[in-house]
């Protein structure tokens, strides 16, 4: 089976993609370093208007270095970052890997519970945060392993006369900027920037060995757990990421930013990405769909990596018409099912390919995308990226299924991580001989391209049936006037779950339960069919826009506990 799997999907890969790459065995940090030497002078970053080039960057990054060494940062140890997409974000995540650090991604809009739990359990000595995020970092840091806090501000690097005029933004808006003032335990990030460039030590890193970031799972079942990503799967990953984009452009690629950094999709696609190839960074540290419209259209950027709820928000902003956004010409989509409509319709507007890839935070995070070429064999998520094995096994155990049949999706390759962080438990059930267990259903048709139905996890029995969310899903979004649509398995008592869509309707419809499920019944079987509709004005999701199924699941048990709790 091994054999028919590798045939069919190799020989679907174009003649400038390659098979296997000759990776860089590098500390990441070092691409940094490349990339000014290059091109001291070429623009490494714009943020509001602000721009940076790649010496002023990568001068920033070892002050930081020193700066981090001079507190008693040693090889090994972990800092936080908990910052929006930012320029902060990018001289914190490299001056750390510098001094011999390993980089903690962290959600700026953690609460102080989620905080807390992630500092303890990544053991980090230091946080590097936004400064309107202080007060809520000096709360968990007495029951923490904290020792120093670095703060900064958006204002920090915005251009004059942003930098004057953003207090009063913020006051209006209801938020002030606490000031910080040096001490022992606080250091304001201007005051380092500041600072003349100092040596840091340079630390002997063994790239596949040593990490580079613990990236947190979601947690969306108990406790996130602490991902072990080593310098070597960080690189493999991003050089697997040129390769696939194909030709070497002429001019310096432009990269939209809209991707929280803090997440290892963003991390990536973009950061990772432009450094590794020299790319201007176009950051946006939030989410809005009119104002993103405009940075595309001002700044221009080639390279859109995205997830499908950014992508649907552009397309039925009323205003995109308005604006030209013809200069994308390749955008993966990751994170979340991208619906065949949202493909087609993104890529009439923009003249550019949208294409569906898949990946995990254990896998740094790519394993699969479909072909940026047209006219090439594509489906579902795809094929494996050079060098990354991936198979279908039977549900529950290793052996590999026959083609076309469903089961548990498993991949090998240098980007799979090292293990979960002091967790040696959960490592030995999802890594098995080096191949990593996703815990995603789906299965491999005849060109070697895979499909995901779901998440394990997310997988309804309804009445003895198996039924798949994505499934119910993609027949709901063909449905006029469906803006987003998530479905789930909410408790039932005689079937033992049922099958429930929350929906967000476009702006000018009002869309009625009897036609949905009437359109629903000439497409699928009638126990697939959802029985209950909510309508909503959105869905809860994550930084990158990934739609929280399994809080709507909860809410749902939520309301069955208080009914039972009533009713006694």
């Amino acid at each position: 089976m091994s054999e028919l799997r590798e045939k069919v999907w190799l020989s679907h890969y174009p003649s400038e993609i390659p098979k296997s790459i000759a990776y860089d065995e590098k500390p990441l940090h070092v691409f940094l370093e490349e990339a000014t030497k290059q091109n001291p002078k070429m623009k490494a970053l714009h943020f509001l208007g602000k721009e940076l080039s790649y010496e002023e960057v990568y001068t920033q990054s070892k002050k930081l270095a020193a700066y981090l060494q001079q507190l008693g940062l040693e090889k090994g140890d972990r800092v936080s970052v908990m910052l929006p997409n930012s320029p902060q974000a990018v001289i914190s995540y490299y001056g750390i890997l510098m001094a011999g650090g390993i980089v903690v991604e962290t959600n700026p809009l953690y609460q102080e519970r989620e905080l807390e739990y992630q500092v303890k359990d990544s053991g980090s000595k230091m946080i590097i945060c936004l400064d309107l995020l202080m007060p809520k970092v000096l709360k968990v840091k007495e029951s923490t392993s904290l020792e120093h806090v670095i703060v900064t501000g958006i204002k920090d690097y915005l251009p004059f006369p942003k930098n004057l005029l953003y207090p009063l933004v913020q006051k209006k808006q209801g938020t002030t900027a606490v000031k910080v003032k040096q001490s022992a335990e606080l250091h304001p990030w201007t005051s380092i920037i500041a600072k003349e460039e100092s040596e840091f030590i340079e630390h002997v890193i063994n790239p596949k060995e040593d990490l580079a970031l613990l990236q947190y799972t979601g947690g969306t079942t108990g406790f996130p757990k602490g991902v072990m990503l080593t310098h070597y799967n960080l690189v493999s990953n991003v050089q697997m990421c040129k390769a696939w984009l194909g030709k070497e452009r002429e001019s310096q690629e432009t990269v939209l930013g809209i991707l929280p950094f803090f997440h290892v999709y963003g991390m990536t696609t973009v950061m990772n990405y432009s450094v590794f190839t020299g790319a201007k960074m176009i950051l946006v540290p939030k989410f809005d769909a009119e104002d993103l419209l405009k940075t595309i259209e001002k700044q221009r950027p080639s390279v859109f990596p995205g997830a499908p709820t950014i992508y649907i928000a552009l397309l039925n902003h009323p205003k995109i018409k308005e604006f030209d956004l013809s200069s994308i010409e390749a955008c993966i989509s990751g994170s979340a099912p991208l619906p065949t409509e949202v493909q087609e319709e993104f890529e009439r507007v923009t003249g550019g390919r949208l294409v569906e890839g898949y990946g995990l935070t254990e896998s740094s995070p790519v394993t699969h995308s479909n072909f940026i070429a047209p006219n090439l064999v594509h489906g579902g998520i795809g094929v494996p990226w050079p060098d990354t094995e991936s198979k279908i096994v039977v549900m529950g155990t290793d052996e590999e299924a026959e083609q076309g049949d469903i089961g548990e999706i498993v991949v090998k390759g240098p980007q799979v991580m090292k293990g979960y962080w002091n967790n040696p438990e959960e490592t030995e059930q999802v890594l098995r001989d080096g191949w990593l267990f996703t815990g995603d259903i789906g299965y491999m048709d005849e060109n070697g391209c895979f499909y995901v139905m779901d998440r394990k996890k997310d997988m309804i029995i309804a009445g003895g049936y198996n039924i798949y969310p994505r499934e119910v899903e993609e027949v709901l979004y063909e449905y006029e006037g469906i803006q987003e649509v998530v479905v789930a398995g909410i408790p039932d008592p005689y079937r033992g779950e049922t099958v429930k869509a929350y929906i967000v309707t476009k702006s000018g419809y009002h869309l009625h339960e009897e036609s949905l499920d009437e359109f629903c019944r000439e497409r699928m079987a009638a126990y697939k069919i959802p029985r209950i509709y909510e309508f909503r004005e959105e869905l809860p999701k994550t930084a990158v826009g990934k739609i929280l199924r399994r809080k709507l699941v909860d809410e749902e048990r939520n309301k069955l506990s208080e009914i039972k709790d009533q009713s006694v």
